[in-house]
C-alpha cells in the first residue's frame, strides 16, 4: 500500500490525553498565544470538542497542535514535545483497562530481551485504536518501528523529522518496560517526504 492510500487518522481518546499534557507541559496561559499561531481557538481542544471529532479530524487537531508548539519554541519545541511523549505514555499507562493493564504486568515479567519489542507491539496496539498503520520490525540487531499513517505530519512539510511526540512515547515505553533508556532515533519522516515515519531503536546487548 502506498503512503498515499493509508488513512491519516489518530485516536481521539488518545488525543484529548495528548491535550492534557501538552497544556500542562506549555501552562493554561501560554496555551491560547501558542494555538494562535496556527489559528486555532483554545476553545477546539475542550474535551466536549475533541469527543466529537473523528479519526481524521483528531489527526488534524494532533498535528496541528504539534506544529503550534514548532513555530512558537522553535528549536525548543524538541524538548517539550518528548516530555509530551512520556506523559502521554504515563496517561496511557494509568488510564489501561483491566485487561491492558495485566498485559502490562506480564510484559515487565517477560525476560530482559523479550521486553523492548513488546513494549513497540503494546505501544503500537494503542496507537493503532484510531485506524493507524503501525508495523514492527527487525532491523539487524535493532528494532525498527514504522508509522505509516504519521498524524503527526499530516498537512506538515519540513527538512528534518518533526515526530518529537511519538519518539517520547516510544522512549518512554522502553524505559517503562525495561529500566533502562535507549537510543531512538527518526530515521525516515513522512514531513519530508518519506513513505512513513521510521524510527530505529538500539538494542544490541540489551
Amino acid at each position: 500500500m502506498t503512503a498515499e492510500g493509508v488513512a491519516r487518522v489518530f485516536s481521539p481518546s488518545l488525543l484529548i490525553h495528548f491535550v492534557d499534557v501538552l497544556r500542562q507541559e506549555v501552562g493554561a496561559e501560554k496555551w491560547p498565544l501558542i494555538l494562535a499561531g496556527v489559528h486555532l481557538s483554545s476553545a477546539m481542544f475542550e474535551k466536549e470538542s475533541l469527543e466529537a471529532l473523528d479519526g481524521a479530524g483528531a489527526a488534524d487537531l494532533y498535528a496541528r497542535a504539534q506544529q503550534a508548539l514548532r513555530l512558537f519554541y522553535g528549536r525548543g519545541a524538541r524538548g517539550i514535545l518528548i516530555r509530551v511523549g512520556f506523559g502521554l505514555w504515563e496517561r496511557l499507562a494509568a488510564s489501561a483497562s483491566f485487561v491492558e493493564k495485566a498485559e502490562l504486568h506480564v510484559l515487565r515479567s517477560l525476560p530482559a530481551p523479550a521486553r523492548p519489542r513488546r513494549a513497540l507491539e503494546v505501544l503500537a496496539a494503542r496507537l493503532r485504536e484510531g485506524g493507524g498503520s503501525i508495523s514492527i520490525h527487525t532491523l539487524d540487531l535493532d528494532l525498527l518501528l514504522a508509522d505509516h499513517s504519521s498524524p503527526s505530519t499530516l498537512g506538515q512539510s519540513d527538512e528534518s523529522p518533526i515526530c518529537y511526540v511519538t519518539l517520547g512515547l516510544i522512549q518512554a515505553a522502553l524505559r517503562w518496560a525495561t529500566g533502562r533508556e535507549f537510543d531512538v532515533e527518526e530515521i525516515a519522516c513522512r514531513a519530508t517526504g518519506q513513505t512513513a515515519c521510521e524510527f530505529r531503536i538500539k538494542v544490541g546487548g540489551s
